[in-house]
């Protein structure tokens, strides 16, 4: 190979892998939330996963990217093993549709695409236009740099040596197996491989019995991302990486197997996809289609074949990696920096992670003022072990969210990312009053304060107002429902009124004006435990404007509820 040669297809090369990043990008802004919803329907059911896999595999455009986020769910703690195998199932078909797309002789119109794209994206004043100008700009970079490599790799097809070289695959088809892998790995995208393939293909220097091999090679190669990812994960992680492994040796060797024993095997596939194409009206389909519709036949029928031993497949990748999970995990459970190569999905577990915080402290709060009611030192002590945990979420939880990538996100993921800097913060501050809380039990005990009957209602009324609206913050959080903002807004100022009334009756209590009087020591603590709850409600009325100000632009009933 030239020079030039050389140059032409690696410079091809890169703008195809371009372009499907582009295309990738501009998809999953499209898709935004409705990608992170659909990947929160998972359920125990294998084939399930499988239509999750295929379907997010082909809006993200890389089998990789999802078996990579597959690993950080299950590290995660988001997925169990076995729903992570149906996903990975998925993957493998979900990437074939990269190659249909790129099987079709589109490189007439990849300047059109540009064109039209490049200009939609650049001027266009619609969010949702610019995104579908960067889908086009990417769809016509990819068909570019395929045009590219294939008009390069053109003189391939006189040279005798690359011809020999090519027939030998046919033979000993394990030779081109590991060109498959080992192109793959280098490339980092089973789709970037199957381009230069068909390339290769396009110009006739490579023909189909010997590109089979290849293709089998690059579905084994695509495997390496997700290993490599699974590494410092914990033991589930890995298993679910060696999970994909096998899926795709197993099946790759099955072929391969097939391929040696079976006389002509390649040619019975080729005459098998001719008359399913033929059935459909297609009656004499390119070796391009043909290659194109062999990989998505290949990974349909493994995982057809797989699906119903899915218990066998976790059964043995346990053999495989035999132990028990006994790593203790501090900090964050649902964020992973894997998920950051897939920015929409990074903010759907920010989410998680968040409601999770606003969880511990929603149960520090209950704890503490149960706590200080019934002089319990116990869980005081567990109020500051957890406030502890709290302030490492925070830590953490802020380190995330600098770190996604906001060039691939809407207008209302980025806003949402801002917000949650200023909702963590609440949380842990809410988690601050807990603790604030335990410090006033502690203080109780230590000097031995008692309260009055009307003290400690006045405790409960407020603790009872305070748990009902962490519940609907918590659900707020959960479902951005705008009437839970509105009832926690309207809440709080109604506690403000309720704590200057609580106020003025404790300190009349104080003074022993009122008909019950209390020691002024406890007056004092029960004054402070009432404005520890009181900012709770603060903080969580915080909450609620931000989630109404990240969509005070996409929503109406947002600007409405601010008002």
């Amino acid at each position: 190979m030239s020079i030039d040669m050389a140059v032409g297809l690696f410079g091809g090369l890169g703008i195809f892998i371009y372009g499907m990043k582009q295309m990738s990008e501009g998809l999953q802004k499209t898709a935004g939330k409705r990608l992170r919803h659909f990947l929160a329907i998972l359920t125990n059911k294998p084939i399930m996963g499988v239509a999750v896999g295929t379907i997010v595999t082909a809006i993200i455009q890389s089998s990789s990217a999802t078996t990579v986020m597959v690993v950080g769910f299950v590290n995660a703690g988001l997925m169990t093993l076995a729903q992570s195998i149906g996903v990975i199932m998925g993957a493998n078909i979900g990437t074939t549709v990269t190659a249909q797309l790129i099987a079709f002789k589109l490189g007439d119109y990849a300047f059109h695409a540009i064109a039209v794209g490049s200009f939609t994206y650049l001027f266009a004043k619609s969010k949702k236009f610019q995104y579908l100008g960067q889908i086009l700009l990417g769809f016509g970079l990819l068909f570019l740099g395929l045009e590219t490599m294939s008009d390069t790799m053109y003189p391939l097809r006189e040279s005798q040596f690359f011809i020999d070289l090519m027939e030998s695959f046919s033979v000993y088809p394990i030779l081109g197996v590991l060109t498959g892998i080992f192109v793959t790995i280098m490339v980092q995208s089973s789709s970037a491989s199957f381009g230069i393939l068909l390339g290769l293909v396009t110009v006739g220097a490579v023909h189909y019995d010997a590109a089979i091999p290849i293709l089998l090679g690059s579905n084994i190669g695509t495997t390496v991302t997700a290993i490599l990812s699974a590494i410092g994960a914990n033991l589930t992680a890995k298993r679910a990486a060696a999970a994909h492994f096998t899926f795709n040796v197993v099946g790759a060797g099955m072929m391969i197997i097939l391929l040696y024993i079976v006389p002509d095997f390649s040619g019975m596939i080729e005459n098998l996809l001719r008359n399913i194409s033929a059935f459909f009206g297609y009656l004499n389909p390119s070796e391009e289609r043909l290659l194109a519709n062999t990989h998505t036949f290949f990974n349909v029928l493994n995982t057809l074949i797989w699906l119903p031993f899915t218990g066998f497949m976790v059964m043995l990748v346990e053999k495989i990696l035999p132990g028990e999970d006994t790593t203790l995990k501090y900090g964050a459970t649902f964020i992973d920096e894997r998920m950051l190569q897939t920015p929409s999905v990074a903010i759907e577990q920010i989410k998680k992670e968040v409601i999770y915080m606003h969880n511990i402290a929603k149960d520090m709060v209950s704890d503490a003022v149960n706590g200080f009611l019934n002089k319990d030192r116990d869980t005081a002590e567990k109020i500051r072990r957890h406030e502890d945990i709290v302030n490492e979420l925070e830590e953490e939880l802020l380190n995330f969210i600098q770190k996604v990538p906001q060039g691939q996100l809407s207008d209302v993921d980025i806003r949402t990312l801002d917000k949650f800097f200023a909702i963590v913060d609440d949380i842990e501050s809410v988690a601050d009053d807990a603790n604030d809380i335990a410090s006033l039990t502690e203080h109780r005990l230590d000097n031995k304060l008692s309260f009055t009957s009307v003290a400690e209602d006045t405790i409960k009324e407020v603790h009872e107002i305070i748990c009902g609206v962490l519940d609907k913050s918590m659900k707020l959080l959960e479902t951005e429902d705008f009437t839970l903002a509105r009832e926690i807004l309207e809440t709080e100022k109604k506690l403000d009124k309720l704590q200057l009334q609580f106020r003025e009756e404790n300190i009349a209590r104080i003074k022993g004006s009122a008909k019950e009087e209390c020691d002024p020591n406890a007056g004092i603590i029960l004054l402070e435990l009432l404005e520890d709850m009181e900012h709770v409600s603060d903080q969580l009325a915080d909450i609620a404007h931000s989630i109404l100000e990240i969509y005070q632009v996409d929503k109406e009933l947002a600007a409405e509820e601010v008002i």
